[in-house]
């Protein structure tokens, strides 16, 4: 997702120009802030015009089915983890049954068989109920439930436990993280702070609403429209104050709040770039919505923050909370800028202010005296897209890319399949735009879906992780044509966030620290509980900060969460103290896993160590060469079993959710 605030810096309030530099060159430079501009552009146009026609894959400007490098980074990243992963054992994969298919399965089944692919077949038991608890919960199965799970033969075990994760408060942990990341809830920004009593309130407010199951709708509308005075005790009034814009005029506030509106609720991130300048000239490569939409269509949504006014209150020196008021007397958005992080907004004509109105559908106003952002929230929940946009990010989750990849990047000109549009390609009239979705049926029957349940995350998870397509294998038999990715015919593999990492080296070992975060944040053991990622305080967590941060779990500002991996985690997985410590018999507690896997048997041993840590039974070849290195006795054998539980904390299959 593209989460990167910007800001098209003007010299002067005009456009920097050097002599010699090309009309596009100096609109690159003009964007050098710009996520559609500078080196993200090429990537973010080739994203943007993948389509699919007739099950090949297609791009506009170069040949059918030829894809670019970097285009299937997660297609090639699949294939080497699947190439890496043991033998999947006694519990077999099942193939696929379209009989039993249901909407997820329809729609992309039938893509499948248009293309000519061949589906992957279904995961096994072991691989399913591992996958499945990290995704859903960010931990990794118990051995209890592992065993428990592939003992199990009823036809309905896979959605019974399903249910049962869904259900667990470790679902309202990691989904809390999860929107944390999302809604970027951090104490400080680039431009503001919130402190950690902020961060805490938010956190408070998500996890509350996640746990009570309440409405996504109703959590959209709350965010987007709050009021109060304090952000420390009403946590949802922190998500609009980050948008706060500091070293200018009260318009780039409104613009950079009304931007992110769009970007995380209507998955239109391009709305940021129309608030410079009008999109044509500036977003004809990109989209052709954005191509055909002005400045002055922008402002329509701004105005509806015109009356919000972000307010401070000092609790001690440096330290205060904000507040959200509004004054419905107050002017709409007035045209009258030449400074600021923004070009300048001056009278269009006689316009000298911009009345609210909804960009989008019938662009609806609100009504005399009408709280101006109450009405922009129900305009943005009852919007079809707000539904597209929301089962998009949450099947970007489950299913490793979006189904408009990324996410934030839709083109409302180019979604309907049953409009598809007939304006042609800048650099190719011949050509039309695609479609932008891979599955635009799919994508809308799932938006569907999800209206019909009242906006429930549960049941919109539930429908995704109980199809057939989610649980297919990330093994595929036979030749892997990346082109076909699109089209999810088989599971695509992603690393361990840096919580999950942490959390199943904690839990499997059964070494629990205990952390102390300060007198706001108090005490956890679990990484996928802390408020917000690089504000433990240092010290005694600093080893576990330097442990977190090598897995790219980012800043929630201007740096990502991210799920490439490093030669640094490969370090730290094989000679950081926090693995080393576990992996110490010395060092476990009577209750730890090495402790109790030295009193068993040496086949039950590894299998103890395999359970815990991989989820999943040893192979008849794993198990032989562990046995074959299990020859000695006492602390001599100690040490054997060390090595095991260091080495499957290195392995392929440890580190990626597959």
């Amino acid at each position: 997702m593209l989460r990167k605030r910007w800001m098209a810096v003007l010299l002067g309030g005009g456009v920097l120009a050097l002599a010699g530099l090309t009309a596009d060159d100096a609109l690159t430079i003009e964007h050098a802030d710009c996520p559609f501009f500078g080196p993200s552009h090429d990537k973010l146009v080739q994203a943007s015009l993948r389509g699919f026609r007739g099950g090949r894959l297609v791009r506009i400007g170069g040949a059918p089915g030829a894809a670019q490098p970097g285009d299937f980074s997660a297609s090639r990243l699949t294939e080497a983890v699947a190439s890496s992963l043991a033998a999947p054992g006694s519990h077999a994969a099942a193939a696929v049954d379209p009989s039993t298919a249901g909407t997820i399965d329809h729609y992309l089944f039938d893509a499948m068989k248009q293309a000519k692919v061949t589906p992957a077949p279904l995961t096994t038991d072991a691989e399913f109920v591992r996958r499945v608890t990290l995704d859903l919960t960010g931990r990794i199965p118990t051995p209890d439930q592992v065993t428990s799970f592939l003992q199990d033969s009823s036809s309905d075990k896979r959605s019974k436990y399903i249910e049962n994760l869904l259900a667990s408060p470790q679902w309202a942990d990691k989904w809390t993280m999860y929107f944390g990341d999302f809604l970027e809830n951090n104490s400080r920004n680039t431009q503001i702070v919130r402190f950690q009593d902020g961060v805490k309130g938010f956190n408070t407010y998500i996890h509350d609403s996640l746990s009570s199951n309440k409405p996504y709708d109703q959590m959209a509308r709350e965010i987007i429209s709050a009021q109060g005075s304090d952000s420390y005790t009403q946590g949802e009034l922190n998500w609009l104050v980050g948008g706060v814009v500091t070293g200018g005029p009260v318009q780039d506030i409104w613009d950079q709040q009304t931007a992110n509106i769009a970007d995380w609720f209507l998955g239109i991130a391009h709305l940021n770039c129309l608030l410079c300048h009008n999109g044509h000239g500036h977003l004809d490569s990109l989209s052709l919505w954005g191509s055909q939409t002005t400045r002055m269509e922008a402002w329509w949504m701004s105005s509806f923050l015109s009356h919000t006014t972000t307010r401070r209150t000092t609790v001690s020196q440096n330290v205060y909370y904000w507040g959200l008021v509004e004054n419905p007397k107050a002017a709409n958005y007035p045209l009258n800028t030449t400074t600021g992080n923004r070009p300048a907004r001056q009278p269009v004509g006689s316009i000298k202010n911009v009345a609210p109105q909804y960009l989008f559908g019938d662009q609806p106003t609100p009504s005399p005296g009408e709280n101006y952002r109450e009405a922009l929230a129900q305009y943005v929940t009852s919007d079809f897209q707000f539904a597209r946009a929301a089962v998009n990010f949450m099947w970007a989750q489950f299913f490793g890319m979006g189904i408009v990849d990324p996410p934030d990047t839709f083109d409302p000109a180019r979604l309907d399949p049953d409009n598809p549009p007939t304006d042609p390609w800048p650099s190719d009239p011949s050509q039309p735009w695609p479609l932008q979705p891979s599955n635009p049926k799919l994508l809308n029957a799932l938006a569907e879906d999800f209206i019909s349940s009242h906006y429930d995350l549960k049941e919109l998870m539930r429908e995704m992780v109980n199809s057939q397509a989610y649980q297919l294998s990330s093994r595929y038999d036979g030749t892997w044509d990346p082109s076909w990715t699109p089209l999810f015919a088989r599971k695509l593999v992603r690393r361990l966030w840096s919580e999950e990492v942490h959390d199943a080296i904690t839990q499997s070992s059964g070494v629990v620290p205990t952390y102390n975060m300060g007198a706001v944040y108090g005490t956890t053991s679990w990484a996928m509980q802390i408020p917000e990622p690089l504000n433990m305080p240092d010290g005694a967590n600093r080893p576990v900060n330097n442990f977190l941060n090598a897995f790219l779990r980012g800043n929630r500002d201007d740096q990502p969460r991210r799920g490439d991996g490093s030669i640094l985690q490969a370090l730290y997985l094989m000679n950081d103290n926090f693995t080393a410590s576990r992996v110490s018999v010395a060092k476990a507690p009577k209750t730890g896993l090495l402790v109790s896997a030295a009193a068993l048997p040496n086949d039950h041993a590894v299998t103890a160590l395999f359970l815990n840590v991989l989820s999943r039974y040893p192979t008849s070849d794993e198990m032989s060469k562990a046995l074959a290195n299990l020859t000695a006795s006492g602390a001599a054998r100690n040490a054997q079993l060390e090595n095991l539980l260091w080495s499957l904390y290195n392995k392929v299959d440890f580190v990626f959710n597959y």
